[in-house]
């Protein structure tokens, strides 16, 4: 399970004083888009120095393929089927169609949860929101949900003016022009680091980065295109040109899947985002308050990889954001805590971003709250390496045609086994994701009775969550 050198010593929180909260939630950063995750081409020495320093997680899931349902599912510790949050929140595409008609779904967060930002706040903490937000409209904003400060979230799913101010966002002023958004929003975060509040603090620094549009500084794009020449991946074959897809509103366009690395625009977002990040350790350390700051490094699905000009690639995942295959749902995970995690540590144990607020809760030594962060289990046990989790399924709903070529389906993950059923047709496939993570052997003929027991389960839970499932389109026409 784990692979760490440690102490005899079981490691406890180290202090009185409650810890500081630093969750950074990047936007599409894929599963090994950064070089402690096997990245060869994107530099990320501040992240990989961020990875050695604490516990990196190889089987960590966003509860979806797509940002609204995970982001719900960090605030509420419940899964995206029972909040009935289930695709990225848009009310143009409420009615995607193609075989089937997508599931209707929820287009906000409710107030009727009480968020981890408010659970938080009941405790001492001041609670701030910078960056994407994503999870409803004007009554349905971080002050509904616990949080005192909020710069730049909004309904938006992504900086609609760009990377660069001005960005003409609500509840963020533009900057100088050609300021870049990830710098802006580091920048934010800083200042609340030396303020004299004297309250532990929780910040939930939401970058819009590694969102589309895909745009950085020239400088760095320039040394990439001099990477990409370097070893020769100008001239490698970068796409394969794939099926249409499957669904109404992007019938007539073909899937078109990456499959290498080597966009240097996106190699540039990724740098100057792991700069900001190294920007933001230093001033903790510099602030002295590193040794009692819990960090985590997450992301809100997978990669970007088949489609909106598929800037990344996934491999040797299938796929990536908007399918129900490992490339679209595992992400990377880093977390931090000097004292409570071992350094350089790696922990294999399948996790999903609803453990997050029981994971807080327990960092802030608060009451848990079983009632609200009900799909979610306290990751403490695994980052002080003391216990293990008591779950031994983590599941996923995505009823939807996205835009990624995805088509609607659940899944469960049972140890090292996951099924999937596609809505489509019924079809189920079965991999073991030990000695098969790239989803290439479907084992349902191999192993009948194995796909039997993990299709009842996964039955049962759809019925536990009242979970909403795609109905037959009559009038489809491939």
């Amino acid at each position: 399970m784990f692979h760490h050198q440690h102490d005899d010593d079981v490691p406890t929180i180290p202090t009185a004083v409650r810890p500081n909260i630093l969750l950074i939630l990047v936007d599409d950063l894929g599963w090994r888009d950064l070089g402690c995750y096997g990245s060869s081409f994107y530099e990320t020495p501040n992240i990989d120095r961020l990875a050695s320093q604490g516990m990196r997680f190889t089987n960590a899931y966003a509860a979806a393929p797509v940002c609204s349902p995970t982001r719900a599912s960090i605030m509420s510790g419940q899964y995206p089927a029972r909040l009935g949050l289930t695709s990225y929140i848009s009310h143009k595409n409420l009615h995607e169609r193609g075989r089937l008609f997508s599931a209707p779904y929820v287009p906000y967060l409710s107030r009727d949860q009480t968020s981890v930002a408010t659970a938080l706040l009941e405790e001492g903490y001041r609670t701030i929101h910078l960056g994407k937000w994503h999870l409803g409209g004007p009554t349905h904003l971080q002050e509904e949900h616990g949080f005192e400060v909020n710069l730049g979230g909004c309904d938006w799913g992504r900086p609609k003016g760009g990377h660069f101010s001005p960005y003409g966002m609500p509840y963020l002023d533009d900057g100088p022009e050609g300021e870049y958004l990830t710098d802006r929003l580091t920048d934010e975060a800083l200042n609340f680091f030396q303020d004299g509040d004297q309250r532990p603090w929780f910040i939930n620094l939401a970058y819009y980065a590694v969102h589309t549009p895909i745009e950085a500084p020239a400088e760095l794009i320039a040394k990439y295109e001099a990477k990409a020449r370097d070893f020769g991946l100008d001239q490698a074959p970068v796409f394969v040109e794939g099926e249409p897809f499957p669904c109404e509103h992007l019938k007539h366009e073909r899937i078109r899947r990456r499959v290498l690395q080597s966009d240097p625009v996106y190699a540039a977002m990724i740098e100057q985002l792991d700069h900001n990040i190294g920007r933001l350790l230093q001033a903790l350390e510099d602030a002295a308050m590193d040794e009692n700051t819990l960090v985590v490094l997450a992301s809100d699905n997978g990669g970007l990889s088949s489609a909106e000009g598929s800037p990344t690639c996934n491999a040797p995942l299938a796929e990536g954001k908007g399918w129900m295959y490992e490339g679209g749902l595992r992400t990377p995970l880093i977390m931090r805590f000097p004292g409570v995690i071992d350094e350089d540590s790696r922990c294999d144990v399948p996790v999903s971003s609803p453990d997050f607020y029981p994971t807080f809760l327990d960092i802030a030594r608060a009451e848990a709250r079983p009632d609200q962060h009900q799909d979610g289990e306290s990751l403490l046990p695994l980052l002080e390496e003391t216990g293990e989790l008591e779950r031994e399924d983590l599941y996923w709903h995505f009823p939807h045609y996205g835009n990624q070529g995805g088509t609607p389906g659940t899944s469960i993950r049972h140890k090292q086994w996951k099924l999937i059923e596609f809505y489509e047709d019924e079809r189920l496939e079965l991999y073991n994701l030990d000695v098969d993570p790239g989803e290439t052997q479907n084992l349902v003929a191999e192993e009948p009775e194995r796909t039997r027991r993990l299709h009842e389960r996964l039955i049962a839970w759809r019925e536990e969550m009242n979970a909403q499932v795609p109905e037959p389109n009559p009038e489809w026409e491939a």
